[in-house]
């Protein structure tokens, strides 16, 4: 059964940081890019960063260049995004992302909600 169970969300202050954690199962992960999504109230749902299953390589999107980081542990099948300098527009449901870098096979977590505010 494939599973990803995202962790880490919460309410932290602006200036604050965050680390979310995705675990995988029922997948071979090394075969498979990750990324975190995220989806405000009201808005589409927005890649934010991805890191790839071979070289580990990463992109970002423009709002989280500088202030999130994107790693993955292959041992551990575990994909986090530390977040520092949370500002209120952070705020969302955070979601991770399995996608075949061989197929299309992908898959979706079930979320977890960041809230940034004083």
């Amino acid at each position: 059964q494939v599973q990803l169970v995202e962790s880490g969300g919460g309410m932290v202050q602006p200036g604050g940081s965050l680390r979310l954690s995705c675990a995988a199962s029922g997948f071979n992960f090394i075969l498979y890019a990750m990324t975190w999504y995220r989806q405000a109230p009201g808005k589409e749902r927005e890649l934010v960063a991805t890191i790839d299953s071979v070289v580990g390589g990463t992109n970002y999107a423009d709002s989280a260049k500088g202030r999130f980081t994107i790693s993955r542990d292959n041992a551990k099948k575990m994909v986090y995004l530390q977040m520092n300098n949370l500002k209120p527009e952070d705020t969302a449901v955070y979601y991770c992302r399995a996608d075949s870098q061989f197929g299309r096979d992908f898959y979706w977590g079930q979320g977890t909600q960041v809230t940034v505010s004083s």
